[in-house]
C-alpha cells in the first residue's frame, strides 16, 4: 500500500465550517494525513487552528506564503504534496498558483477563481506544469449523479431535449451578514465574493450539475438576475434560460431568499425516450421516467449500477450516504489518480472522473455571462470564451 499522501490546508481555521468538511474528507479513504496549514489570514488563529488539530507547531504556519517558503525548503520526503484551499473566492487564484509552482497538487473549493481572467490563466499553469488539480463540485460525487451521467450518455434516452436543475436556499432571507454571520458577510461582499453572490455561491454548482449529467454545453444564456434583500450588495436570486449545443434548452433557478427550503439541489433531464430526476433529499435514489412505460428506481449499491456509481458507492443499500461522502469521493478519485501518477500507471476512467480547471472555466465564464445578461437589455447573450 502507498504511503498516505501528505496533505496541507490554507484557510479552513476554527470556526470555518466548509474546512472541517474538507478535512472529513480527506480523511475518509485514509489517503492523506494533513501535516501543515494556514488556516487564517490571522497568524495566531491559524497558529491556534494547527495546534487545536495536533500539528507539529512549527508547521502551523502564519501565511500562505510562509507555508510555501518553509514547506520548499524541508527534503522531499517531509515536503507537503498535496494543498487544500478553503478560503474565500478572492484567495483562491494566488495559493493555488503558488502550490502548482511548487510542485504541488491542488484541490480547491469552488467557484474555482476571483474572476473569469484569474480562472484562465490557472488552466494554463495547470496544463503546463503536469500536477492534478480537483475543483469541489461536490454534488458531481453522488453514485446516483454518476449514474444519472452515463445513463445519458448511453443514448438511452434519445436525444436529450430539456434540462431543468434548480438550487433553492433560504438562509439568506434576512440580512444575515450585518448580524455577525462570517460566511453570510463575506459570501456577500464583492471584495471577497467576486461579482456574484448567489450565482457564485450556488449557481455554479447547478450549472455543473446540468453540464456534468447532460454532457452538454450551454451555448446561450439569458438571466434574471435579482437583489431581493434591502441593502445587499450582491444577487441573491436568479432565473436563467439555457440553450445547449446541439439543441436542447433548459432553466436554471438558484436562490437563497426561498424561505424554509434547506439545500436541496435537484435536477431534471428529458431525452426523446424518457427521463430522469435526482435531487440531494433523496440523494440515494434515481428516478428514471420512460415514454409509454413504468418508470423505474435506481438505487445505491446495486448490481445493475454502472461502474462509476459503484466505484463511489461507499455504504451496502439502504444504509443512507451523502454530502460528507460525496466530497470524499473527489479527495479518493484525485489521491488515485496522483499515486497512479507515481507508481507510472494510467488512472481507471472511474479515479478520472472528477472536476478540474475546464469545469472551473466554465464555472467563472458563466458568473461572469449570467451577471452580464442580468444587467443588460439584450437578454440573450452567447456563451462565449475567448
Amino acid at each position: 500500500m502507498h504511503k498516505k499522501l501528505r496533505l496541507g490546508m490554507i484557510g479552513g481555521g476554527q470556526g470555518a465550517f466548509i474546512g472541517a468538511v474538507h478535512r472529513i474528507a480527506a480523511r475518509m479513504d485514509d489517503m492523506y494525513e494533513l501535516v501543515c496549514g494556514a488556516f487564517s489570514s490571522d497568524p495566531e488563529r491559524s497558529k491556534t487552528s494547527g495546534a487545536a488539530l495536533g500539528l507539529d507547531p512549527t508547521r502551523c504556519y502564519g501565511s500562505y506564503r510562509e507555508l510555501f517558503e518553509k514547506e520548499a525548503a524541508l527534503p522531499e520526503d517531509r515536503r507537503v504534496q498535496v494543498i487544500s484551499i478553503v478560503t474565500p473566492n478572492h484567495v483562491h487564484f494566488e495559493p493555488a498558483r503558488l502550490a502548482l509552482e511548487n510542485g504541488m497538487h491542488v484541490i480547491l473549493d469552488k467557484p474555482m477563481t476571483f474572476s473569469l481572467a484569474e480562472a484562465q490563466e490557472l488552466d494554463r499553469i495547470v496544463k503546463s506544469g503536469g500536477k492534478r488539480f480537483c475543483l469541489t463540485h461536490t454534488y458531481t460525487g453522488y453514485p446516483m449523479v454518476k449514474e444519472a451521467r452515463q445513463l445519458v450518455a448511453s443514448g438511452k434516452l434519445g436525444k436529450i431535449r430539456k434540462v431543468y436543475v434548480e438550487y433553492p436556499q433560504g438562509w439568506l432571507s434576512r440580512d444575515e451578514e450585518s448580524g455577525g454571520n462570517k460566511q453570510a458577510a463575506w459570501r456577500t461582499d464583492p471584495h471577497q465574493s467576486g461579482i456574484a453572490g448567489c450565482m457564485g455561491d450556488i449557481g455554479t454548482h447547478a450549472f455543473n450539475l446540468a453540464e456534468y449529467v447532460s454532457g452538454l454545453q450551454v451555448s446561450q444564456l439569458n438571466a434574471d438576475i435579482q437583489t431581493i434583500v434591502p441593502g445587499r450588495k450582491l444577487d441573491d436570486d436568479g432565473s436563467i434560460l439555457l440553450r445547449f449545443k446541439g439543441g436542447a434548452s433548459g432553466v436554471l433557478f438558484a436562490t437563497q431568499v426561498a424561505a424554509g427550503e434547506e439545500n436541496n439541489i435537484r435536477i431534471r433531464v428529458y431525452g426523446e425516450n424518457g427521463g430522469l430526476e435526482w435531487q440531494q433529499e433523496d440523494c440515494n435514489s434515481l428516478v428514471v421516467k420512460w415514454l409509454g412505460r413504468p418508470s423505474e428506481i435506481y438505487r445505491t449499491a446495486e448490481a445493475y449500477t454502472s461502474s462509476f456509481a459503484r466505484h463511489n458507492t461507499r455504504t451496502p443499500g439502504g444504509h443512507p450516504e451523502g454530502y460528507l461522502e460525496a466530497f470524499a469521493n473527489l479527495y479518493r478519485n484525485v489521491a488515485e489518480c496522483i499515486v497512479a501518477d507515481m507508481e507510472g500507471r494510467t488512472p481507471s476512467p472511474e479515479s478520472l472522473d472528477y472536476p478540474g480547471t475546464a469545469e472551473g472555466v466554465r464555472g467563472m465564464a458563466f458568473i461572469e455571462h449570467a451577471i452580464a445578461s442580468g444587467r443588460s437589455d439584450q437578454k440573450w447573450i452567447p456563451f462565449n470564451i475567448q
